[in-house]
C-alpha cells in the first residue's frame, strides 16, 4: 500500500517536473545562442561589434515575433528597466515578459528598420544599441497600418553571457506610406 501512494505522488509530480525541465532548457537555448556571438573582451573591431549586437538583436525579436516567452526573457537581466513613452515605465524581466504576453504575442511583429541599427563599445560593460523599428499588426494593418519608433538596449557582458538592462522606447509614430 505505502509503494502504492508513493508511485501516486510520483506520478502527480511528473506534470511539475515536466514544466520545470522545459523552463530550463529554454533559458539554455537561449543562453547559448546569446553567447553564439563573442564576449566583449573576445571583440577586436566596430566591425565585430556590430555583427555581435545585430545577431543578439535578430534573437531577441525572432522570439518575440514568435512569442517564445521563455527564450525572450533570457535576452534581460532579473532588474531589466523598460522605458516606453506611450506605456510607461516596466521594471523587472518577469513583469516585461507578462507586458509582451498580453499586449504583443498575436498581435504584433517587430522589424528593424535597415540601415538604422548604430552600436557603440562601453568600456568594461558591453554596448549601447539604437535605431528604428517598425511594428506590424498582421492581418490588421489596414485599420491599425504600421507603427515605427527609436530604441535604445543596454547589453551588458557579465558572467560569461549578454543580456540587456536599460531599454528606452520612443518616438512612436504612423510608418509613413
Amino acid at each position: 500500500m505505502k509503494r502504492l501512494i508513493g508511485l501516486s505522488r510520483m506520478v502527480l509530480l511528473l506534470p511539475v517536473l515536466a514544466v520545470l525541465v522545459a523552463r530550463v532548457e529554454a533559458q539554455a537555448v537561449a543562453r547559448v545562442e546569446a553567447q553564439a556571438v563573442p564576449s566583449l573582451e573576445n571583440i577586436r573591431s566596430q566591425e565585430e561589434l556590430d555583427k555581435a549586437i545585430a545577431s543578439l538583436d535578430a534573437a531577441l525579436f525572432d522570439s518575440y515575433n514568435r512569442c517564445d516567452l521563455e527564450k525572450f526573457s533570457g535576452f534581460f537581466v532579473d532588474d531589466v528597466e523598460f522605458y516606453h513613452d506611450q506605456g510607461g515605465v516596466t521594471l523587472g524581466r518577469e513583469k516585461l515578459t507578462d507586458s509582451i504576453k498580453k499586449n504583443i504575442c498575436g498581435k504584433v511583429t517587430r522589424e528593424l528598420v535597415p540601415g538604422t541599427l548604430r552600436v557603440h563599445y562601453m568600456k568594461g560593460y558591453g554596448a549601447v544599441e539604437m535605431g528604428v523599428h517598425r511594428f506590424h499588426h498582421p492581418g490588421h494593418e489596414d485599420t491599425e497600418g504600421v507603427g515605427e519608433g527609436k530604441f535604445i538596449h543596454l547589453w551588458q557582458y557579465k558572467d560569461g553571457g549578454w543580456k540587456i538592462t536599460r531599454v528606452i522606447s520612443y518616438d512612436h509614430h504612423a510608418a509613413a506610406k
